[in-house]
């Protein structure tokens, strides 16, 4: 029994090695794109509202796992959120140290799904898919309340919410106290008659 277990113990650290020295994170999408394969998801897992992250892009040949190299100016990126409602163009950038590694960073103010949208050419390949965050894909974008400590920091959305609230309050104070000022001016006029 407990060979078994060294055996499993050795196997699960070879394993999880592995996982971290390769190229290709766990929590990509993998896709095939004609003789090719992509691989997509984010540069940083987990991907955490208002923080540095990207479009991770890793592109193989299906047959061979041989890295495709020059693949930035042929092939374009960008992020959609909110049911395509906002898109963001994304500049392809090499990755000098790791041939097929391409990436396109920007920062996500919301938390939710995102659609990374890759399309040009791979070679001799037309190119136009859709890699979305899901629960069978890559993880979306999360909140770092969780991870706050010791104050937590009210988020942009959550401050940009309290701002329309107060707004709102003074208006409404602007044209009670208008009204009022109408009525006043009204009722000394009245009494001068």
């Amino acid at each position: 029994m407990s060979r078994v277990l060294a055996a499993l113990a050795t196997f699960a650290i070879v394993a999880s090695s592995f996982a971290f020295t390769s190229n290709v994170a766990l929590g990509h999408e993998h896709r095939s794109v004609g003789p090719y394969t992509f691989v997509v998801g984010w540069i940083n897992e987990p991907a955490y509202v208002n923080a540095a992250n990207g479009v991770s892009l890793d592109v193989t040949e299906t047959d061979s796992s041989k890295p495709v190299e020059r693949l930035a100016s042929t092939l374009h990126a960008e992020v959609i959120v909110g049911g395509g409602a906002k898109k963001l163009t994304l500049d392809l950038v090499t990755d000098e140290d790791n041939p097929g590694h391409y990436a396109g960073a920007f920062i996500p103010t919301k938390v939710g799904d995102y659609i990374f949208h890759l399309f040009g050419d791979a070679g001799s390949t037309k190119v136009d898919e859709r890699f979305e965050s899901g629960p069978n894909t890559f993880d979306g974008v999360v909140s770092t309340d969780q991870l706050q400590f010791p104050d937590r920091v009210a988020a942009n959305a959550e401050l940009s919410a309290r701002l329309d609230s107060m707004q709102t309050l003074v208006i409404a104070a602007i044209v009670i106290g208008a009204l009022a000022l109408l009525v006043s001016v009204g009722g000394l006029a009245m009494r001068r008659r």
